[in-house]
């Protein structure tokens, strides 16, 4: 394994930690930590096709307009080039939206760019499940 593929599979690794502690951290309404691992310049769409910013995203969570009781999110491939990682998979949740109790079942895409050594959350795209393939 050359020292490049050792990288790229920490990466990996990494971002697959990052992938679960934003989603715990909207499970546990922990609005700072998700601030904490979200870029400021922060695309966040919804299967409705909404698309909030940091800050709209995070008056929502602290409004209670978004509850999440429940999220799987199986991953399928993580894609690594450079200070950019894409993540290709899945999110199954419970969730409360407006006042209106849902459950989600979608394929997903999030974009995590590496800033000052960091890595954080610049994208979020969902994409709604057929019902035969849920």
């Amino acid at each position: 394994m050359t020292a490049e593929n050792t990288t790229t599979t920490e990466t990996v690794a990494t971002i697959r930690t990052l992938e679960d502690a934003r989603y715990a951290a909207v499970i546990a309404g922990d609005i700072d930590a998700f601030t904490d691992l979200a870029h400021p310049d922060l695309a966040y769409t919804h299967s409705n096709a909404q698309v909030d910013t940091l800050d709209s995203y995070r008056d929502k969570l602290r409004s209670g307009f978004y509850v999440y009781h429940r999220i799987d999110h199986p991953v399928d491939r993580i894609i690594v080039t450079g200070d950019a990682a894409v993540v290709i998979g899945e999110m199954h949740a419970d969730i409360t939206a407006g006042g209106v109790r849902k459950t989600l079942a979608n394929r997903c895409m999030a974009v995590w760019v590496r800033e000052n050594g960091t890595w954080l959350l610049l994208g979020y795209q969902p994409t709604v499940l057929p019902e035969e393939v849920r």
